[in-house]
Parts: structure tokens; sequence; C-alpha cells
């Protein structure tokens, strides 16, 4: 479970990361079934040569190992802290994975960015880019980084601006409920000062997760190791819109982190 400081901690960089959130064992199990997916790729588990793709993003499983990978007694008190209880949604799989594998190919995916949530009027469904973020995090409470490998600093570990939700909450309070599409989010984050905070690596042993702020900048890289990389990023849902004003003052840390960044008074947690 989330102790006080973490969970304070969390507020202030936007993330925590949380040991052996799934089993080992789980992990790999998990990680077994991926392996048979990238066939399809002509990615043999035991043949390096044929590992000829830098990136390889796999459907959505809902197979009875990722649903209980998403919902381990760790995870869920985890986000009884962030978030509060009742206030989620229990997840059914652990959303698209993602593998890296090493290459010296650049996988064209490497800029800083926020994960859109939710369509706007004008958002194209098949361009994820003109999906919307908005101060509320309308459709999303958190983003979940599960590592179902061993991750090393050379391993193609996600980039994460330590603070960063805390200049983007700022940029998008102006743009109210209708926020701001991925790519003019992207582009703000690119021209201002929050690159240059301090960067994080989500690296950590097999069945580690790294509880984010829905708002926290991050970033993909190449992988220059020597094993494949897998990772889950799913978001976690809220049972119920974010809210910024409650009328009892309970806010989860994830909302008064919002607050704070917004230089709102109120810091009663629910």
């Amino acid at each position: 479970m989330l102790d006080a400081e973490e969970v304070e901690r969390f507020v202030a960089d936007g993330f925590v990361r949380l040991d052996d959130a799934i089993p080992r064992s789980l992990a790999e199990e998990c990680r077994a079934l991926l392996w048979r997916d990238l066939e399809r790729f002509g990615c043999a588990r035991a043949e390096p040569a044929t590992w000829t793709w830098p990136v390889v993003r796999l459907p959505d499983r809902i197979d009875e190992p990722f649903r209980r990978a998403a919902n381990t007694p760790a995870l869920h008190a985890a986000f009884d802290a962030l978030v509060g209880a009742g206030r989620w949604q229990p997840r059914g799989s652990l959303g698209f994975p993602v593998i890296r594998f090493p290459s010296e190919q650049d996988p064209g995916d490497t800029g800083w960015h926020v994960d859109a949530s939710f369509a706007g009027r004008d958002s194209d469904p098949n361009d994820y880019l003109t999906w919307r973020v908005n101060v509320f995090s309308r459709g999303r409470a958190l983003l979940l980084l599960v590592l179902l490998s061993d991750v090393g600093p050379d391993d193609a570990p996600t980039r994460i601006l330590t603070g960063s939700h805390v200049d983007v909450a700022r940029l998008l309070a102006p743009a109210g409920e209708d926020g701001l599409t991925a790519l003019e989010l992207a582009r703000r984050i690119e021209a201002g000062a929050t690159t240059q905070r301090e960067q994080a690596l989500a690296v950590g042993a097999a069945g580690t997760v790294y509880l984010c702020h829905p708002l926290l900048v991050h970033a993909a890289q190449r992988h220059r190791g020597r094993e494949p990389r897998f990772l889950a990023q799913p978001p976690l849902l809220p049972a119920s819109p974010l809210a910024l004003e409650r009328t009892d003052a309970r806010y989860a840390p994830v909302e008064r982190a919002i607050r704070e960044a917004l230089g709102l008074s109120a810091r009663t947690s629910g």
C-alpha cells in the first residue's frame, strides 16, 4: 500500500513507483502470451535476428492473466489512495501492449506528450493527435505504466518529466472544458520550460507499476539494450468526473495536485 509520504510525492512529482504491484510470475505469463502475438510480425523469442521492428503495438487482450494483472490487491489499494474509493472503474485488461526491440532505427514516436483522453467535436476517430485533454482530465483518472519485463536504463524506459503535471494544468486551465488537442498541447509543451524539468526513467523489475497523474508529460525512447521491453500503459477510468470544486472539500490526491497547480487553497483529501 502507498504510505502518506508516497501519496504526497505523487501530488508533487506527478507519479509514484509501486514495486511488486503484479506478481512476477503473472507478468511472465502475460509476456509469454504476447510473444505468441509477436509471431504475426515474424518476431521469434529465441531468434534476435527476427527482431527487425523498433516498436510493435499489439491489440488489447482480455485473457484471464491480463485481467488478474490489472486487478491485484496492491493496485486496487493504490487506486483508492490516489483517486478515492468508489471513484474509479475496475479494468478488464491491461490495455494495448507496447514492445520495443533493440534497434538503431528511430522509432518515430519519442516526442514529449500527455495522453489524450476524449474526442472533441472536430476530432478524427482515426487520428489520436486530434483527441483532447482538459484541465479536469476528462475520461482519465490515472496513467499506468505497467512493466511486464525487467527494464533497465538502456531498455527504452519511459522518460518522465518530474512535476510536469503542474505546468500542464496551467497550460490547460484557460482552455476550459474543451481543452486542447494532443498535438497542440505537445507543441506548447515543447515551446515552454517544461522540457527542462528533471527527467526520471520508468525502470524496475517485471511487475513494477508507475502510477502517473493523467496530466504528466512523458516520452518514449530508442531501445539501446539487449532484450525486448514489454510495457502496458492503460488508463484508469474515473467512475465519475474528477472535480476541482467539491462542496465537502474531500479532494482525492489526483484532484488536489491540479488544484495546487492552479493556486486553489483547499488541501483536504478524500
